[in-house]
């Protein structure tokens, strides 16, 4: 068995201290989110709501779910995620797989890493991209949230790294065999590579999922916005929303708050994070640091 020496044991307890301050900075302010959405709204506006619910009511996702928009513009961020994280992998899957051979096997390799560099580095700025999406007739549509970036560079960077990390004598042996490049890709390195591509898509499915300026600037029919938009506009002309949700305005004013129906409307559209994040933990940490950059 070995001992730890003092030094080692007072530098572990320090570090489960830090660790749990640190994931009680994270979860507590969700509790709070999650018990103020359950709370009736005089608690919450005389502020004796912190992490238990007083006044216990389900009013607020009532409203959240029977709100027609909010049901609207979450299966708008659906559409978008399930839309955009399959461009995304397509995209990068077919991206990173040339630039991951040599300059020998891919003689313009060095070039088309230079410029996937480049577009990391300079963009060509706000106004354009809105021309750009007006001249090709994408706005108010759901394209304009999948097309634009539809090639994460960064994400397709560890995607490649990954792939370059991969022995060569299994494509060598696949060679051999008569199996072409698209083969090798499809029946070889894919379930290989699933680690990986649950990392980045992961980041593209938490990209598409909290993105709300893509939907305020080129959405303009608010019946299009993503649900991060929505909640967006929602943080900011709640009462708005509930005279335009067609119930009588005083009597949801008696019943929910503004915060209590912004806590609501907020926590649910956190769910489908907090739904997919398991799936993909086990394969986050490796993917991750078999991807990354080595030097």
């Amino acid at each position: 068995m070995k001992y730890k020496s003092t030094g080692q044991r007072v530098f572990n307890v320090i570090n489960y201290i830090l660790v749990i301050l640190v994931c009680l900075t994270c979860f507590l302010p969700l509790l709070n989110t999650l018990a103020i959405s359950f709370s009736a709204p005089s608690y919450v506006a005389s502020g004796q709501v912190y992490f238990l619910p007083k006044g216990f009511t389900t009013q607020s996702y009532e409203f959240a779910i029977n709100n027609g928009k909010f049901l609207r513009a979450f299966l708008v961020a659906i559409e978008r995620c399930v839309l955009g994280v399959s461009i995304n992998l397509f995209m990068m899957i077919t991206t990173a797989y040339p630039l991951s051979k040599t300059k020998k096997q891919f003689a313009a390799r060095n070039f088309f890493m230079a410029f996937y560099a480049f577009t990391m580095l300079f963009g060509g700025g706000l106004v354009p991209w809105y021309i750009l999406m007006n001249n090709l007739h994408l706005l108010n549509s759901i394209w304009a949230l999948v097309l634009p970036l539809s090639v994460p560079v960064s994400n397709m960077v560890i995607l490649m790294n990954f792939m370059r990390n991969l022995p060569p004598e299994i494509e060598e042996a696949a060679m051999i065999d008569g199996a072409g490049y698209f083969r090798i890709l499809v029946s070889i390195l894919l379930p290989v590579l699933k680690p990986s591509l649950a990392t980045v898509g992961l980041f593209s499915f938490v990209y598409h999922w909290n993105d709300w300026f893509q939907g305020a600037l080129f959405m303009n029919n608010p019946n299009n916005y993503p649900l991060q938009t929505y909640l967006q506009t929602l943080l900011t002309n709640f009462r708005d929303i509930l005279r335009q949700s067609g119930s009588d305005y005083y009597s949801l004013l008696s019943r929910m708050n503004e915060q209590t129906g912004r806590a609501a409307q907020l926590f649910l559209g956190l769910v489908p994070i907090l739904v997919v994040y398991p799936f993909v933990q086990k394969y986050f940490t490796t993917g991750l640091v078999m991807g990354s950059v080595k030097g």
